[in-house]
């Protein structure tokens, strides 16, 4: 399910995992045993990224948690933005 705000992801994790299951990459198993992937839109966008290395590192911290989070992507992303730029810093 594709979700516009942190507070969609939030509200949907919780009310579906409830009863269920919660695993990593958004994934969770609700209490029917179905299976659900919740995303934020931002995900797809920060993965198609024309910089390999910004996109490497949006799927590196994805793939580190549970229920995704837009700020520790977008955090991701822009820390590679930092590296490529180091008078950013």
């Amino acid at each position: 399910m594709n979700c516009e705000t942190q507070q969609q992801v939030d509200e949907l994790w919780e009310k579906l995992s409830a009863g269920g299951e919660k695993e990593r990459c958004g994934w969770l198993r609700d209490k029917y045993g179905l299976s659900w992937q919740i995303v934020p839109s931002v995900l797809g966008k920060l993965l198609q990224d024309k910089v390999a290395g910004k996109a490497k590192k949006v799927m590196q911290a994805m793939l580190q948690m549970d229920k995704i989070d837009i700020n520790g992507l977008q955090q991701a992303y822009d820390r590679d933005k930092l590296l490529q730029n180091p008078m950013m810093l």
